[in-house]
């Protein structure tokens, strides 16, 4: 099993570069200072249950899955 806070990074990735978001983009839609979400995405801060809400509410998904390694999501 992975690490949380690795899949969740992995997950913030993804989703932006899926969207083809900037971290900025992110930052506007979420509410979250840019700054901010650098340091999550370099494992420098830990996301609170209200941060990783925010994310899911932006990208239009579910809280759960930051937290689901995208080869789970397949099953």
């Amino acid at each position: 099993m992975k690490n949380p806070k690795l899949i969740f990074i992995s997950r913030l990735k993804a989703l932006r570069q899926k969207t083809g978001w900037s971290q900025y983009r992110l930052a506007q839609e979420s509410g979250l200072s840019r700054e901010y979400l650098a340091r999550l995405e370099l494992g420098q801060q830990d996301p609170t249950l209200g941060t990783m809400t925010r994310i899911a509410k932006a990208f239009g998904i579910q809280v759960v899955e930051l937290l689901i390694h995208e080869t789970n999501k397949k099953r």
